[in-house]
């Protein structure tokens, strides 16, 4: 069968990694020959989601002004860090639709990309051709682009923790996920999960139940008011995980003095722990110096107290697992990704609707 993939790109041909999340649009500019990026821009407002699933045009609408904006700064100035907000700068179109600057390759990861990126992956191969003159694209879930940013392209596995909770692991033959199905049906060891079981420890000493914590009763006061409103307040909002997380660091900061707020930690750790376990490739593990275990998002800043009981249960559970605190987040990953499909070195397994590959 003849090969009709594109040859691989010159060293200094530039490429884009995308990170699209609950917070926001982020882009970074890189060349393929070199690590990390030229530049990032940010854009504040997240791409929506509908009843089609994630909103490709809105995406593109962000993107694409600012890839041309990047891609103008690298030009003009041979490629210094230009580091700042979306809209500061000259908007560019010219580098591209001249022909003098082309993107090489380009990778997309996306929060719900498994789950509701039919219209991005029907969508954004020609939009993205046509504008920036790609012809490599990735389009990759979060946890796909977390675990490139934080084991690269090696086998492990990965814990991507924040509002919610997702472990992903991979032997470079196939993915394994575990959790990250929401907050009502998992995303156990989560910062909505340790949310919602402090919210409930501060109930029920609010109630003079068993298992209740003053300490924690006094601090859902301070943040939120009285306890007997908390249900009118957190039941009718729709961003309810991310309300119920925003109470994590207040667990995390009573941990220390409080057996309560302790013990939900060592258990959110447990759950952590038995999702990263379910992942870990066993095969060849062993021989290669145990399967790595990296631990990467927002979830982890509250340090010991929560890795602490992580690696406590893996190391019973998987006893060649490394654990790791991953260095690069999901738009490091993404540029990882870009690059590497730029190079002909992408070793990541493709999955249709976790990490899909389309050339033009």
């Amino acid at each position: 069968m003849t090969d009709t993939r594109p040859s691989a790109t010159t060293p200094d041909a530039y490429v884009l990694g995308v990170d699209s999340g609950g917070s926001g649009l982020r882009v970074a500019l890189g060349r393929a020959g070199s690590d990390g990026p030229l530049s990032t821009a940010v854009c504040a407002e997240p791409v929506r989601t509908g009843t089609g699933g994630i909103d490709a045009a809105h995406l593109l609408e962000q993107l694409l002004p600012v890839a041309a904006e990047l891609l103008e700064r690298a030009a003009a100035g041979g490629g210094r860090p230009a580091n700042g907000p979306a809209g500061e700068g000259p908007t560019a179109s010219g580098p591209t639709r001249d022909g003098s600057v082309r993107v090489a390759a380009l990778a997309v990861g996306a929060a719900g990309m498994a789950t509701l990126g039919g219209r991005l992956r029907a969508e954004l191969p020609g939009a993205l051709s046509a504008a920036l003159g790609v012809r490599r694209l990735a389009l990759a879930a979060d946890a796909v682009t977390a675990y490139a940013g934080a084991v690269g392209q090696r086998p492990g596995a990965v814990v991507a923790g924040g509002t919610g909770m997702i472990a992903l692991g991979t032997d470079l033959v196939e993915w394994r996920r575990a959790d990250g199905w929401g907050h009502l049906l998992g995303d156990n060891g989560s910062g909505a999960w340790i949310g919602r079981a402090g919210l409930e420890a501060a109930m029920r000493a609010h109630d003079r139940r068993r298992g209740g914590s003053p300490a924690l009763l006094d601090r859902l006061r301070a943040v939120f008011g009285p306890a007997e409103e908390l249900p009118g307040l957190l039941y009718p909002r729709s961003d309810r995980p991310a309300v119920l997380a925003s109470f994590a660091p207040e667990v995390a900061a009573c941990a220390g003095a409080d057996a309560i707020a302790a013990e939900i930690l060592r258990r959110a750790g447990v759950h952590i722990a038995e999702a990263a376990a379910a992942v870990c490739p066993k095969d060849g593990a062993e021989a290669d110096g145990g399967c790595e275990v990296a631990l990467t998002g927002g979830l982890f800043r509250m340090g010991e107290p929560l890795i602490g009981p992580v690696r406590e249960e893996l190391a019973r559970l998987v006893p060649q697992a490394r654990v790791t605190t991953g260095t690069g987040d999901p738009l490091t990953g993404a540029l990882r990704i870009a690059r590497a499909l730029a190079t002909d070195d992408l070793r990541l397994p493709h999955h249709p609707t976790m990490l899909s590959v389309q050339n033009t």
